[in-house]
């Protein structure tokens, strides 16, 4: 089924729409960055999946999102240093036959992430 993820905005109540995003996949301390984007309009990969069913495999992966400079674009005061710059988030796939929904719920303060549908 592939891979997915979905950034909200929470301070706004808002898709983050314009967040840098890159996913890795992962191996011991070597990560290899597999594809780049910016999220559209609804806060997702403008391409859709991440990694198609046929590309996900068994293994660790890391997705990376530029929530500071997210939120400075939006016009948010942070301050230096910024709370939060990057959040990255490590995760396993032990059955790429299923779906993997990766979603972010983030402010410039918190964040919380599941495994999503």
């Amino acid at each position: 089924m592939g891979l997915s993820t979905h950034v909200l905005d929470t301070m706004h109540g808002i898709p983050a729409a314009g967040m840098h995003v890159a996913l890795y996949a992962t191996d011991g301390g070597v990560a290899v960055c597999l594809k780049q984007f910016v999220l559209n309009q609804d806060g997702r990969n403008p391409d859709g999946l991440l990694l198609d069913a046929s590309s996900l495999t068994r293994g660790s992966y890391r997705l990376e999102f530029d929530v500071a400079d997210y939120f400075r674009a939006r016009g948010v005061q942070l301050p230096e240093p910024n709370f939060l710059g990057r959040v990255s988030l490590d995760f396993g796939v032990a059955e790429p036959q299923q779906h993997y929904h990766v979603p972010l719920l983030v402010s410039p303060w918190s964040y919380s992430t599941y495994r999503g549908s």
